[in-house]
């Protein structure tokens, strides 16, 4: 019972896998900040080729 109480203190104040979960969460952080930032500039730039499109149709 004493060496289970022990190993549960042991893993309670463990904190070499920290770091690992912090990185993880700012790379999750900024792949959905660039997912939201791309599809709110992604119709943005499509409307625009869409613009060349049609005055290269036009002046043809």
């Amino acid at each position: 019972m004493k060496n289970t109480m022990q190993m549960m203190k042991n893993l309670i104040s463990e904190e070499s896998g920290q770091d690992l979960i912090e990185y993880a969460l700012v790379a999750a952080l900024i792949g959905l900040g660039s997912v939201a930032a791309i599809g709110k500039i992604g119709g943005g730039i499509s409307n625009e080729f869409n613009n060349i499109n049609n005055t290269f149709s036009t002046s043809v």
